[in-house]
């Protein structure tokens, strides 16, 4: 996966995701807004055969590059714990 950054500020990102589709997108925004300091995460696809997602957020008083590193480090774990359930599934 390759971010790009378009814009960046002391409480905004805007970013965009080469490649990404609305699958990873939504778990994404979903997982972001569970962190409090969340004022704003969404993202949007202007067409979805010939571009990226652009995805903007927002923060109250928060790095917003922390935020997205503490949701993705979340994600990670979350994908580790779904994979463990899976194999003893076997």
């Amino acid at each position: 996966m390759e971010i790009n950054i378009l814009e960046e500020s002391k409480n905004k990102l805007k970013f965009e995701l080469k490649d990404e589709s609305h699958t990873f997108c939504n778990i994404l925004r979903k997982e972001l807004w569970n962190d409090s300091s969340i004022k704003l995460a969404g993202y949007n696809i202007p067409h979805s055969l010939t571009s990226n997602p652009i995805f903007i957020l927002e923060t109250t008083n928060t790095n917003p590059k922390k935020v997205l590193l503490a949701a993705i480090s979340r994600l990670k774990k979350k994908n580790k714990d779904f994979k463990e359930k899976i194999k003893k599934l076997k």
